[in-house]
């Protein structure tokens, strides 16, 4: 079994959910809504991404010998 190493992946990021945002991710249903745990799962998405783009662009691509 290989190990994929993450560059900084300990380091923290913060991300502002809402109750319902937060419930939703953790597996409860909000039947009647199911646009709650899209709109957390999109802000999850948007910090990774923020996160990933600012390591590329202050260190530059992660080198494939970095990955294995």
């Amino acid at each position: 079994m290989t190990t994929t190493k993450i560059p900084h992946g300990d380091d923290k990021v913060t991300v502002e959910l809402t109750v319902k945002e937060l419930m939703a991710l953790t597996g409860v249903r909000f039947h009647n809504n199911h646009g709650i745990e899209i709109s957390a799962r999109k802000k999850l998405n948007e910090v990774l991404v923020e996160t990933y783009e600012r390591e590329v662009r202050d260190e530059g691509p992660i080198s494939y010998q970095m990955l294995s």
